[in-house]
């Protein structure tokens, strides 16, 4: 031990002399007095390196989660500025037909604008010699559009761009960069949409609110509403998406937002939806979201890790004063005094710690935003002060809660101690303290995670992961002790002394255990799973997976389609059949969408859906309840897991669709998880061949063509015009692109997380150091040899060790499997090096730590190493 040591454990604080006409036990200091002592007794402990560890856990724990909160608030604030501009509105009505003329009217009646957009897929072809033809996404525009914010557009690529209120001239049409490189054309270049020519007058850079819809990820087409008719494209069938956009004043918007609502939910207009500023690019909103839960994730992990290292620092802080505290109260200084004292001492090592990891956390959300930035193509706002301010708080409460409980006992310790060493029974007001503690840590969880539910399940888990730790730590430990005790088993004396020392300190060695495991645990979730995590969700969208659709292949076209693919290098390809239908009863009621809270169920139910028939199960389909109905002669129903759980059907359940005029009726008899991130052909509902083979059908088809090879496509639909290509490359693209930026920002703060499991690690082998040093000077004055003296050091660590290993690859690997199909939605292998490498992890870390902390006990003399512990 260090001379500073010595005296912060043995040299008491001084303290101004008592009033003469009270007694010592009456004494108090006025808070001028407890504060600048307060002080003193801060800069004593740091000097002597008594609160490095306490303020290091704490500066990472809100350093991860203030990093977390400034991108969190600027992208709220971000996503709340520009709702606006991401509708091009204040509010839209959006319907899959005209929408009605008295929504304009109403709101020409309330002085507001209006413009209108349609979209809708087509394709596009080149005037070449040899044509190119592409699926585009058309948008015809109204003049007015945008209503809020502006497009951008360039004259050539790579030439600057610039803002733009207006909408394209008569004759010509903006395209992005996606369709002039898939065309093989230029600015100026003539193109065919439907049955006229557009010439193509500029390029697209910028379309704020394109939104994320299939079709949308089409190259863009944007032409005038006016020129819409002379193509030909519209009619009968035709899948348009009508979007009426009306801006004002915000008193009028929402006058006429409350008009809507009543016309559209109380009148039972079906196939129409309103779009509110809060509504405005909901993918968007829902990408970010599920990055930002996850990022939370990760940092609710570094704040529990932190949570553990304070508690366990903190403990041994406690162990090493109370000698301190009690020749304080020999010298007057009453329970008041000392609780005011330690309280002032923390709270200022809180509010020091906590804006050092705000400046920290500053720092990090620039390194997310670096990462997650370019989710959403906008400029965003500084961040507010909120964030900086939980921050602040989030470390008063990490303090607060592990770390005062400890440091209650040190206001009871009685005097006599320093005579005596009696400690006094004051373990339940520490426990109680903790149990306030782990509730303000829940609800800063809470806080942090931004939804009860995270944020409990968080909490809870920890909660709960301590418990099961803690309780398997004491059985296991008192097992060992009966087999120490029983004369059928023979153990050496190092290994007879080591149980025998765990179990006399039970309590302590269960804290240590259980520590050590919860850091190992964290330890090996990054190292052992977080490959197979990140692996996995690569493998949700492969390199090859299909980037082609081909889609509306007629009944009598199949075998040309087939043997055209095949003799272009495409064989083996199936085509499945499509048939189009509507839900209009589930138990023979009748299905309305207003009677459905959520708003996917709602636009689920209020369109067609596209039916199939098949016999054998898809590669990429899993039966979750019910059986396959396999080759069925009577009408059955296989439906996907997440529509029968958005619509609250079982199976059991029937269902009745109306196809062409006609219903057909049948029962659920499975239920089906599917893969959707395999980019197959896949459907909500499937039913036998017996079942739909009579009603008219389509058929489609997805491959993976090369990049060299979409000539073939162009070919292909140059033959079969009818036929519609859909190419999901961008699609791919954007997935690997979010995926790439989320997993980057995760490994950013993997490091926080792994920094923090450092310092469990640490904190948990140092908490009975001193109890260590004692125990083997006390063996080495009673003539215990260096051997034996080793012998049972590493018999200890090697028990405290296996335990800690074998529970933190046991958990490491349950929450590999939880996170891999709650968060991620894909499944990952069983490890079975996980379980010894976890267990040699802890026996090394145990055998490292113990090394550092006692190797000075066997080379100094017995005597010494008494006095100094």
């Amino acid at each position: 031990m260090s001379e500073a040591e010595r005296v912060t454990t043995q040299a008491p604080p001084e303290l101004p002399p008592e009033h003469p006409t009270r007694p010592a036990s009456a004494h108090r200091l006025s808070l001028g007095h407890l504060l600048h002592q307060s002080l003193r007794m801060t800069a004593r402990d740091w000097r002597a390196g008594e609160l490095t560890m306490l303020l290091f856990a704490l500066v990472l724990a809100v350093a991860a989660l203030s990093s977390v909160g400034f991108l969190a608030d600027r992208l709220h604030q971000g996503l709340e500025r520009d709702a606006r501009r991401m509708i091009a509105a204040d509010f839209v009505v959006r319907a899959d037909h005209p929408v009605d003329a008295q929504f304009a009217q109403q709101a020409k009646t309330l002085g507001l604008e209006t413009a209108t957009t349609a979209i809708f897929p087509s394709m596009v072809n080149s005037t070449a010699a040899q044509p190119v033809s592409r699926l585009a996404a058309v948008k015809a525009v109204s003049p007015g559009y945008p209503l809020r914010g502006a497009l951008r557009i360039a004259l050539a690529p790579g030439a600057p761009d610039r803002e733009v209120r207006g909408i394209p001239p008569p004759g010509d049409v903006w395209v992005d960069q996606q369709l002039l490189d898939a065309l093989r054309v230029h600015i100026g270049d003539k193109v065919k949409v439907g049955g006229r020519d557009f010439t193509i007058g500029a390029l697209i850079t910028r379309e704020l609110d394109r939104g994320f819809a299939f079709v949308n990820f089409s190259p863009r087409l944007m032409m005038r509403a006016d020129d819409l008719a002379s193509t030909g494209l519209l009619g009968y069938g035709s899948r348009v998406t009508y979007r009426l956009l009306v801006a004002g004043g915000d008193k009028p918007v929402a006058s006429f937002a409350t008009w809507a609502h009543e016309r559209v939910d109380n009148g039972k207009m079906r196939g129409v939806a309103l779009e509110s500023l809060r509504d405005g690019q909901p993918q968007v909103r829902e990408t970010l979201d599920r990055a930002n839960h996850f990022l939370t994730l990760v940092s609710l992990l570094t704040a529990l890790l932190a949570a553990v290292a304070i508690a366990m620092a903190a403990h041994r802080y406690m162990r090493r004063h109370l000698d301190s505290c009690a020749a304080m109260r020999c010298l007057g200084a009453s329970q008041r005094t000392l609780r005011a004292l330690f309280v002032f001492e923390f709270a200022g090592l809180g509010l020091l710690g906590g804006i050092a990891g705000v400046v920290l956390g500053f720092g990090g959300h620039l390194a997310l935003f670096w990462w997650l930035g370019s989710l959403i193509d906008v400029t965003l706002p500084y961040p507010s002060i909120w964030p900086a301010l939980e921050g602040i708080a989030a470390g008063l409460v990490l303090l607060i809660g592990f770390a005062l409980p400890p440091l209650l006992p040190l206001t009871h310790v009685p005097p006599v101690r320093v005579l005596r060493r009696e400690w006094g029974d004051e373990g339940r007001t520490a426990w109680a303290a903790y149990a306030l503690g782990i509730a303000l840590f829940a609800g800063l969880l809470i806080l942090a995670a931004g939804e009860l539910k995270l944020g409990g399940i968080v909490a809870g888990g920890f909660a709960g992961g301590l418990l099961v730790f803690a309780l398997i730590a004491r059985a296991a430990l008192w097992s060992l002790s009966r087999i120490m005790r029983s004369e059928r088993f023979h153990i050496g004396i190092g290994w007879r002394y080591a149980l025998a020392s765990l179990e006399r300190r039970a309590n302590a060695s269960a804290l240590q255990i259980t520590a050590l495991a919860i850091g190992l645990m964290c330890l090996l979730l990054i190292a052992m799973t977080r490959n197979d995590l990140i692996e996995g969700w690569h493998r949700s969208t492969p390199p090859d997976a299909p980037n082609e659709f081909i889609i509306d292949i007629q009944p009598d076209q199949r075998d040309a389609v087939t043997q055209y693919l095949g003799a272009h290098g495409f064989a083996g390809i199936e085509l499945a059949p499509m048939v189009r239908g509507r839900l209009v009863a589930i138990d023979n009621k009748p299905v309305n969408p207003n009677d459905y809270k959520s708003e996917d169920a709602r636009r689920l139910v209020d369109r067609e859906f596209n039916l199939s028939y098949t016999t054998q199960l898809p590669d990429d389909n899993r039966i979750v309840s019910g059986e396959w109905y396999g080759n069925a002669s009577k009408p059955q129903i296989s439906i996907e897991q997440g529509l029968a759980k958005l619509l609250n059907v079982k199976v059991g359940d029937t269902m009745r669709f109306d196809v062409t005029g006609l219903q057909i009726e049948a029962p659920v008899t499975s239920v089906r998880k599917l893969d959707w991130g395999s980019f197959k052909v896949n459907f909500f509902v499937v039913m036998p061949p017996a079942a739909l083979k009579d009603y008219p059908a389509t058929f489609i088809t997805s491959f993976h063509v090369p990049p060299e090879q979409h000539r073939v496509i162009d070919g292909l639909v140059g033959q079969y015009p009818n036929l519609t290509a859909i190419d999901t490359a961008p699609i791919l693209a954007q997935v690997q692109r979010v995926i790439g930026q989320v997993i980057g920002a995760v490994q950013f703060l993997f490091a926080f997380t792994l920094i923090a499991g450092v310092l469990v690690l640490y904190a948990a082998l140092a908490g009975t150091r001193d109890e260590r040093m004692r125990e083997s000077a006390l063996l080495r004055a009673l003539g215990a040899s260096h051997r034996q003296v080793r012998a049972v050091q590493i018999a200890e660590f090697v028990v405290v060790g296996a335990l800690s290993g074998l529970m933190a690859a046991l958990g490491s690997q349950l929450i590999g499997f939880i996170l891999a199909m709650r968060v991620f939605d894909f499944t990952i292998e069983f490890n079975p090096w996980l379980l010894p490498t976890g267990i040699a992890a802890g026996v090394a870390c145990a055998a490292v730590g113990g090394w550092i902390s006692l190797r000075h006990v066997l080379m100094r003399p017995a005597l010494q190493s008494l006095r100094d512990a």
